[in-house]
């Protein structure tokens, strides 16, 4: 005897599709139980060797009847069987619990059955029966079955290898079982084995996730390679998708770290060279081994810079790189360095050719020099660094600032007066820049002062400027005042006509009136409709009282310190190149928000330049010579003034005449780049001199126009055949020109779709190359076929590009893309 009521349920499912049920309870197991089924509107026949007056009931009497026909013991056969017709007709139902399980699944293949009584445990809760159900389909067979049954035990929605093989990875990262044995407890692990051997290509005796992964890498370091074409392909597709995709990227570094000990993969990859690994990143100690070999080569200077550029380009898209980003940018940048200082050539011809060529070539080895300080000090391991480091470090100081500075010195020399041909004097800046401007008509101007904004910091500010859409930046200098320094610059970029100094020699007066500070500035600046206000304040104010402030002056200065404010102070000053970061994108920002208050004509300028080594400096770059003179009113580490000061060669003696200034002062500069020793003071920042990073002061012209001015790089497709053959296809793509400011880089994502289906993976390119030669231009995509292709056999598919839509999700097409035929044997090897 048995619980009818558990069969209720089932029974008025049958109903809700026909008037007729046949049951059949071979043992009689709810003969006892048929009244307390309570089936609203259906009547009982129990079969008593009276068929043919059942199927007359059924057929002649009660034509439009509902009724449960119940046979229980034996039932006969073939023609013996009355009711057989009925039965075919309407189907016969069973309370075996099995066939229960299947009916109320809705599944009709065949093996059904079998599945669900191998895993009959499962079916034990009804929890999760019903998330098995939502992700069944009707004409879903056995192996589907298993499939989704293993997804339902692993927590999850979806069924393919690819997922299920994701949650036993992430699990096994997370060093967890549990997931894995409810697979086996559920006996679904032999299933997945199976599928993992079949789809993958992993096959053991004793198979576990364990091994699986190490298995997993292994084929990765041997790039999938193997005797049989596409053997690995559905785990080279399927390894792809796990380390890119933010669900699984942090578990498979965590996998790849435990692997690479285990494979002694640092062991493998000893002897091999960067050209050997080019790309590779399945280890980031591909990375780190690359990193070590390209600074020890740059350092020896065995390798050419192009050469690093080329072999770090390769390594940009490694999977590894936000760790190691800085380290490339280090040594990327100190080859370029150290390339050019090895074919530099300091020869001058004269003042204003010294001044040229700083403005046009010699300004890169100090951008460069602060790129890879600033790379090398903001990198997570700096070890490899440590030998290039002392060799960046010996070339710029000794074979560049000190060997120019000594060249430049000459010319400083044999200049009787402190004046250019080819720059304007820094004292000319309104008179030269800023009233030729506002003169006409109703223009007005905004003049930004960034304190020790030195001339390669302005061009690189310059190129962030021009990559903003409607924004220009066009760079020039001027010949700084000497001494280089704040107080004086600073009042040199005022409209006056003479400056002189205050009796204490600290006070810069400008036609008599003092200069120092943002409110005697302002009231210097009133006489020419303008007036001054300090960076932080302009951007902490309201939108409309930004562009009330513009519309209320002709001339609007803003002051911005943050190089300086950092260089100056011992503790900070090795802080310095952190704080020109910062600046940029401080005067970018500041920028911005001047053009939304309707600013359209910006100079951004500043009152000097800076010298700074990272490393301290050595005692011969200190004067042993102490400045002597009747009065020494002002003595800082790079100039010195005074009155009556003794002529010394160690210094650069000038009166005030000379250098522009109407004043009874002296001036003496330390020669080249020497300083003076001063307690309590840092001397690796310095300014005040006169050399040339000190006093080619930047002006940078910044205009915001009406239309956009920039784009994104072309891209076209260059295919090397029309037909798919294989499980893969290798797609040459080519950008038609160089990356620039108004050019910029373009990122796109490639797929093989027919029609709207998704037939390959999906891989990520960018194309940012700003190399003149073609052939540094060309990429190529590595498309895997996935599963979904199989069906697709002699169809077009289209290779197709698209870019992610600005500040969204969604993505657009690009418009090149090209067309191949699918013509290939598939064996049923991809997926469950």
């Amino acid at each position: 005897m048995s619980d009818a009521t558990t069969v209720r349920p089932h029974l008025l499912r049958w109903f809700d599709s026909r008037r007729v049920v046949f049951w059949h309870d071979p043992e009689g197991q709810y003969a006892a139980d048929l009244d307390s089924l309570d089936l609203p509107g259906v009547r009982t026949i129990r079969v008593a060797n009276d068929e043919f007056a059942v199927k007359n009931r059924l057929l002649h009497d009660e034509p439009e009847g509902k009724f449960l026909v119940y046979r229980s013991g034996q039932v006969p056969s073939g023609i013996g069987d009355w009711l057989l017709d009925l039965e075919l007709a309407y189907g016969a139902f069973t309370a075996d619990r099995t066939a229960l399980v299947v009916q109320d699944l809705g599944l009709t293949g065949e093996d059904i059955g079998e599945v669900v009584e191998a895993h009959a445990k499962f079916f034990n809760a009804g929890k999760r029966v019903q998330s098995l159900k939502a992700l069944l389909k009707p004409e879903d067979d056995g192996v589907l079955l298993r499939a989704k049954l293993s997804a339902v035990v692993l927590a999850q929605g979806e069924h393919s290898l690819l997922e299920l093989t994701r949650t036993l990875l992430i699990e096994n990262a997370n060093g967890a079982t549990s997931k894995y044995d409810a697979l086996v407890d559920y006996g679904l692990n032999g299933f997945y084995w199976q599928g993992v051997a079949r789809i993958y290509g992993y096959e053991s005796s004793a198979p576990t996730v364990d091994d699986l992964v190490l298995w997993i890498f292994q084929r990765a370091i041997d790039r999938f390679r193997s005797d049989r074409p596409d053997a690995f392909h559905n785990i080279q597709r399927d390894f792809a998708s796990l380390r890119h995709d933010p669900r699984s990227r942090a578990a498979l570094s965590t996998l790849a770290k435990r692997a690479a000990r285990d494979l002694d993969y640092t062991t493998k990859i000893e002897n091999l060279t960067c050209r050997d690994l080019g790309s590779d990143d399945v280890f980031e100690e591909a990375d780190q081994k690359v990193i070590s070999d390209l600074a020890r080569a740059v350092a020896d200077q065995t390798v050419s810079p192009r050469e690093v550029g080329e072999a770090v380009r390769l390594r940009r898209t490694s999977v590894w790189i936000d760790h190691y980003r800085q380290l490339y940018d280090a040594v990327e940048s100190a080859s370029e360095m150290l390339g050019e200082v090895a074919s530099l050539d300091l020869s001058m011809k004269s003042f204003d050719d010294g001044l040229t060529r700083y403005q046009r070539e010699w300004f890169r080895i100090d951008q460069l020099y602060r790129r890879f300080i600033s790379a090398a000090r903001t990198a997570e391991h700096s070890k490899p660094l440590e030998a290039l480091r002392e060799q960046v470090e010996k070339h710029y100081t000794n074979k560049f600032q000190y060997e120019l500075g000594n060249a430049w010195q000459q010319q400083v020399d044999a200049a009787q007066e402190w004046r250019s041909r080819e720059l304007r004097s820094q004292t000319a800046f309104y008179a030269g820049y800023v009233d030729p401007l506002v003169k006409e008509g109703d223009k007005k101007a905004v003049v930004i002062i960034s304190d020790a904004l030195r001339y390669e910091v302005a061009d690189e500010l310059g190129t962030l400027i021009r990559q903003e859409d409607r924004f220009d930046a066009t760079l020039d200098a001027v010949l700084g005042v000497l001494p280089s320094y704040t107080q004086l610059g600073m009042a040199a970029l005022l409209p006056h006509a003479a400056l002189t100094h205050a009796p204490d020699a600290k006070t810069v007066l400008a036609d008599g009136q003092p200069t120092n500070g943002t409110a005697f500035r302002s009231t210097i600046l009133a006489a020419v409709s303008g007036s001054a206000i300090q960076a932080e304040d302009f951007k902490a104010l309201p939108a409309d009282e930004r562009r009330e402030l513009f519309r209320a002056n002709r001339v609007l200065y803003v002051y911005h310190n943050r190089i300086d404010a950092t260089g100056e102070k011992p503790g900070t000053e090795r802080q310095v190149f952190e704080a020109v970061d910062d600046t940029l994108r401080d005067l970018l920002d500041l920028v911005k928000k001047l053009a939304n208050a309707n600013a359209t004509n910006i100079f951004i300028t500043a009152d000097h330049g800076f010298l700074y080594q990272d490393e301290a400096l050595a005692d011969p770059f200190f004067l042993s010579t102490k400045p002597q003179g009747d009065d020494l009113k002002y003595v800082n580490k790079r100039f010195v003034l005074g009155t009556g000061l003794k002529a010394d060669p160690a210094f650069a003696t000038f009166a005030a005449g000379q250098l522009g200034l109407d004043s009874d002062l002296e001036v003496q500069i330390p020669k080249s780049i020497h300083r003076l020793r001063q307690a309590g003071s840092g001397s690796r920042f310095v300014h005040g001199g006169a050399t040339l990073q000190e006093i080619v002061v930047p002006v940078l012209f910044v205009n915001k126009r009406r239309k956009s001015d920039t784009r994104l790089v072309n891209v076209e497709v260059w295919p090397e055949s029309n037909k798919i053959t294989t499980g893969q296809v290798v797609v040459r793509l080519f950008q038609t020109e160089p990356v620039t400011d108004k050019i910029q880089p373009r990122t796109l994502r490639a797929g093989l779709y027919v029609e709207e289906t998704l037939i390959s993976n999906v891989v990520d390119l960018t194309f940012d190359q700003t190399s003149t030669d073609k052939r540094d231009r060309y990429q190529h995509a590595h498309m895997l076929l996935t599963q979904e292709s199989a069906g697709f056999n002699n169809r077009s598919v289209e290779f197709r590009l698209e870019e992610r839509i600005p500040n969204t999700n969604q993505w657009r097409r690009y418009p090149s893309k090209v067309f191949y035929t699918l013509t290939r044997s598939f064996a049923s090897d991809f997926d469950f």
